[in-house]
């Protein structure tokens, strides 16, 4: 007598899709010379080579195509990983960058943050509002706590009015102010800068750095712990300032 050998399907619920907004940078190029564009994407991944690696990005291609620039998908993409990037996507290509892009299963996205699976219509991309093109040295606003695990970069000055958690990481190109809890990695400056300051309500960090001078946890002194500071650098060395105290 033969006995059903088949499986019962499992009925539980295995996966399901949820609706979540992602921060992901995007790489806006400007240019076709991908000598210049990995040379220059070398020169900011040094500045923080553990922000950069395995960084994902979304490839925006709206300026270099309004300049006439024909930049080759599959070029470009392996100049971006071998900087240590991931190209998860492109925006503004033409129809046969888009194409390349899926041909190498990268979605393609409209200007306006959709996923598209077709080549869309040539179209002719609007000149950038003034709001665009000081977007890249305008303030970072954010109101959300940041986790850990999460990394946030700013290219100007970035403000958190929330607690940013162990294991998290802020970054900017100007000044940090957290007007809560700091834990986790916070590093101004990270272009250059010597004239960045860090200011926070609490300061429990993990590392703090200025223009690539950096402080770990153990170097930072009992007496500005769990205080509200400022950080700053004087002659080189990283001054961690207690806002409360009085002169």
């Amino acid at each position: 007598m033969s006995t059903n050998s088949k499986k019962t399907p499992n009925t539980s619920l295995a996966l399901e899709f949820k609706s979540s907004n992602f921060s992901v940078p995007v790489l806006a190029l400007s240019s076709d010379d991908l000598i210049t564009i990995e040379q220059q994407l070398q020169e900011k991944a040094s500045v923080a080579p553990d922000f950069f690696k395995n960084l994902p990005v979304v490839i925006d291609l709206q300026a270099s195509n309004k300049l006439e620039c024909n930049i080759d998908i599959e070029t470009l993409t392996a100049v971006i990983k071998k900087v240590g990037l991931l190209p998860i996507g492109i925006r503004g290509g033409n129809a046969q960058q888009n194409k390349q892009a899926l041909n190498l299963l990268i979605p393609v996205y409209s200007v306006n943050h959709g996923v598209t699976t077709e080549e869309p219509q040539k179209q002719q991309t609007p000149a950038p509002t003034p709001e665009t093109e000081t977007r890249d040295t305008s303030t970072m606003l954010i109101t959300q706590p940041i986790r850990s695990g999460q990394r946030i970069y700013a290219t100007g000055d970035l403000i958190i009015t929330a607690q940013v958690s162990s294991g998290a990481e802020i970054m900017a190109e100007g000044n940090i102010h957290v007007y809560n809890t700091l834990r986790g990695r916070a590093s101004a400056g990270i272009q250059g800068n010597k004239d960045a300051r860090i200011f926070c309500f609490d300061l429990q960090a993990e590392l703090i750095s200025i223009a690539g001078i950096y402080k770990v946890s153990e170097d930072i002194g009992a007496s500005v712990r769990n205080k509200p500071v400022q950080i700053y650098l004087q002659n080189q060395a990283l001054i961690i300032q207690d806002l409360l105290q009085h002169h």
